[in-house]
Formats: C-alpha cells, structure tokens, sequence
C-alpha cells in the first residue's frame, strides 16, 4: 500500500491507496475511511474509522462487512441518501449540502453519467444520486469524485488543491473526459482512481502542457 503525505495548515494529510476508489487518509490524529470495500483491502488489520464517507450504494462502493470491521460506536459514517437508507444512522448529504463532521467540512457534490449507459437512457450513475465529497483537511481542499463524468457542475469548484479523479470504461470517464474535467477547475495536484486497467499514461500525455497541474500515478492495489 502506497501512502502520500500532504503538508497543510492543520498537519499532515497522510493518504493511503489501497485500490479502486478505496481510500484511507488520516489528519489530526483521526482516520477516515472512503468508500471501503473487503475486495481492496483487510479491514480487520486497518485502523478503526472515526469518520467513513461512502459515494453510493453500489457494491464496489458500499459493503457493510467492511464497514463492520471499521466502525466502533463513535464511527460518523456520511453517505447519499441510498446510504442512509441501508444505514440508517448515517450522515446523508445530498448535491449541494455540506456538514462539519469530525471538525471536517464535508461538501457533496454531484457525481453522475451524462454519455455511458447500461441501456438507452439508463445511465451507469443517473443524476441527483451519487455523491462527490470535497473535504477541507486544514488550509486544503481535496476533491474525491466518486463515480461522474466530467459534469458540468464541476466548473463550480473552486480552490482545490487536490483532486481524484475516476478513469474507467464504462462506468465513469476516458482519459480525455478526466483531462476535460480537470481543466474546468485545474487542481494542484491530480490523481487519477478507480482506473483499473486504462492506460494511466494516456491522461499524462494529454495534460503535458498543462504544468500547474501534477499528475500523480499510484498503485491502487
């Protein structure tokens, strides 16, 4: 598992990657778990969260076993509304809402499909569901965008400093859709998740220019 330590203004935000668009970070003494899943990771070897933030009730997102292992009574756990209802003692944030959690600012933002589809008119995601969630861990704002396209909302964010980003067929974006989406809101450092086997190096080549923004690959797995 591979970490990264960012500098902020409140200490450092370590962040592990464990796989897919599973995420550990820990700051100011707490560990917040995103979008825990028993396939990417051991749970029973990781530390207990104080905080979970789950995108959607998909399985590759959502999986209460996981979340058993992690939680204990003081656990926050913030989800969309699909998540509240499978947990109901849950945090649910709809677009557009925010919540200081665990002293975090929380920020849900939209997170769906506009071109891929299972069927004509199904999107993978369909709009007003699933969630983006962008925290402020001290003086930065970091960006995990769940499972979207590059939606137009995204040139509403403002100031982020970090951001990932999915890059997968079919169910979130091309190379070209995370290259569009980044530079609507140009992030200080982008890491592409959830990619399984795209060619990470297709989303460098297309941002080479691009030297504000640094592009982090990590192993996800």
């Amino acid at each position: 598992m591979q970490t990264d330590t960012i500098k902020t203004a409140g200490g450092d935000l370590v962040i592990t990657f464990l796989g897919h668009a599973t995420l550990m970070a820990a700051f100011d003494g707490k560990t917040i778990h995103l979008d825990p899943v028993s396939a990417e990771a051991d749970y029973a070897k990781l530390p207990q969260a104080d905080l979970i933030l789950v995108s959607h009730d998909h399985y590759d997102h959502l999986d209460p076993e996981a979340i058993k292992l992690i939680r204990t009574p003081a656990t926050k756990i913030v989800g969309n509304p699909d998540v509240g209802r499978q947990i109901p003692e849950a945090i649910v944030l709809k677009n557009g809402e925010s919540q200081i959690v665990e002293g975090l600012k929380i920020e849900a933002v939209p997170a769906y499909n506009i071109k891929h589809e299972m069927s004509p008119g199904k999107p993978f995601h369909p709009r007003g569901i699933g969630n983006g969630y962008v925290v402020t861990f001290g003086d930065k704002r970091v960006y995990f965008a769940g499972d979207t396209e590059n939606v137009p909302e995204m040139k509403q964010l403002a100031d982020i400093d970090i951001a990932f980003l999915p890059m997968n067929l079919p169910y979130t974006m091309t190379p070209e859709m995370v290259a569009d989406a980044a530079l609507m809101f140009r992030p200080k450092v982008l890491y592409p998740y959830h990619f399984g086997e795209t060619d990470t190096s297709e989303l460098v080549s297309l941002l080479e220019d691009e030297k504000d923004i640094e592009i982090r690959i990590r192993k996800m797995k």
